[in-house]
């Protein structure tokens, strides 16, 4: 954990962005796999590690506003569990250590609130993502599950968006930490990418490194031959030459900060020379986007610029045509790449995705398309300095896509129907950095990993 004067000066910070009233943050609990002492891994709410620090289960915290008062609530153990569990240290000793003096059981939680529901203080909370958050908010504020999101404190999900998008350098730190292990990661799955091999054999090793070096990975790996299908899971697939292999994953720090990042690997160890010209296209969409960051710039106009570049190259080769500024307005470069270029990232890989959305990458004065393709972007409201965010262009080749558009003649201005089909089994390809808005600029975090043509090359398949 960090200093307690850091969660300290987040809760007092919060305080005076409410304004009154008292802030519930539940913590997670265990999550059984099939039965109850068979848990699934244990994390802990983001926002609960933000403000109060304690990676445990079956916490919870309370910010009393109007009387400036933290509490966490929790069980210590019993003589039973530490015959299981080990020595675990006293909840008051443990809060001590993220600047919280007062403790109490966590059956004390219902009476404090409705003390406070009586003093006609307004109880704040984030909209549960966990079902038993759900049961325990139905339970501690009596407000039925159904109605829970109408009555999500709007002030407070703007404070925590406000707080935890800005990250302190302790929060870099940790970040580049997710990335020294993403380094090994990608790296090795670079080395291990040869023909004959499977992909579960490379995901199984990489995750093995990410929990080897902190608390494993920051997202399930994707790991896959089929690059086009952007959030492919299945690792059964045996490498054949001629084959890529994209590779997106990232690993989470012993304090949960997340890496992201992705490679698109030449099975073969050499890109062919079609697979060259797309890959070094997506390389230099990435590079001009990056290059674009800065404070006050809107993400979606450094977005735009990159499928701009994207589109221009498609053009190029024949796969698209007609004027670029056009078919990128219309939409058409969405064929192919039907993403968002980034996303911000910190304590979850989609930083606060659970917050909302909307909430996150969106503002006042920045609306989401409803284009298709655009309407994906994650983040594109105006950066500042402290933002951490990704960088992920890409090119795919989805048939069932490119079915569906050539039938309806969709775009047909903009885009060589007869052309893409001789591309028809490409896959796909995705590069992508973690960067730090900085005051002046930007800056790309971690150790560089190989992505150009001839780095990649070079080390692929060299196990």
């Amino acid at each position: 954990m960090f200093d307690a004067k850091i969660y300290k000066q987040r809760r007092d910070r919060l305080k005076k962005q409410v304004g009154s009233g008292v802030i519930l943050f539940l913590g997670n609990d265990e999550s059984p796999m099939n039965y109850p002492a068979n848990p699934y891994h244990f994390r802990q709410d983001s926002s609960f590690l933000y403000f109060f620090g304690l990676d445990s289960a079956g916490l919870a915290g309370l910010v009393d506003i109007d009387n400036n008062k933290d509490m966490i609530f929790g069980n210590d153990v019993d003589v039973e569990d530490i015959i299981w569990m080990g020595f675990q240290p006293l909840l008051k000793d443990r809060a001590v250590k993220v600047g919280v003096e007062e403790t109490a059981p966590l059956d004390k939680l219902e009476e404090t609130l409705k003390n406070s529901l009586r003093n006609g203080q307004k109880v704040h909370f984030l909209h549960p993502y966990r079902v038993e958050n759900v049961v325990k908010i139905e339970q501690l504020l009596g407000i039925k599950s159904a109605g829970i999101k109408d009555y999500v404190s709007k002030e407070l999900v703007k404070a925590v968006v406000e707080q935890r998008s800005v990250k302190i350098d302790e929060e870099i730190e940790q970040i580049e930490i997710a990335l020294e292990a993403s380094y090994k990661m990608h790296t090795t799955a670079m080395k291990m990418t040869k023909p004959g091999r499977y992909e579960i054999e490379i995901s199984g090793a990489i995750e093995g490194i990410a929990l080897s070096h902190g608390a494993g990975v920051s997202f399930p790996v994707i790991l896959s031959i089929d690059g086009q299908t952007l959030h492919n899971h299945y690792h059964g697939n045996q490498l054949k030459e001629g084959r890529m292999v994209v590779n997106d994953s990232g690993a989470e720090s012993s304090l949960h900060y997340a890496a992201d990042i992705t490679r698109t690997i030449p099975v073969s160890g050499k890109f062919s020379p079609k697979q060259a010209q797309i890959y070094n296209l997506v390389l230099k969409a990435q590079e001009e986007g990056i290059q674009a960051i800065k404070p006050g710039i809107k993400y979606r106009d450094v977005h735009l610029k990159a499928v701009t570049v994207i589109a221009s190259g498609l053009k190029e080769l024949g796969l698209m045509k007609g004027d670029v500024d056009e078919a990128v307005k219309a939409g058409a470069h969405a064929l192919f790449m039907p993403h968002g270029l980034g996303h911000m990232m910190g304590l979850d890989v989609h930083d606060m995705e659970d917050i909302g959305e909307d909430q996150v990458g969106y503002d006042n004065n920045t609306n989401r398309s409803e284009q298709f393709g655009l309407a994906y972007l994650r983040l594109a409201k105006e950066l500042k300095p402290g933002n951490v965010l990704t960088v992920e262009p890409g090119i795919y080749f989805i048939p069932a896509l490119i079915d569906k558009w050539s039938k309806e003649d969709k775009f047909a201005e903009y885009i060589d129907y007869n052309k893409v089909e001789e591309y028809r089994d490409f896959s796909g390809i995705r590069i992508e950095d973690d960067v730090l808005v900085t005051d002046d600029g930007y800056r790309v975090l971690g150790k560089p990993i190989p992505k150009t043509v001839e780095d990649v090359e070079a080390i692929t398949g060299t196990e």
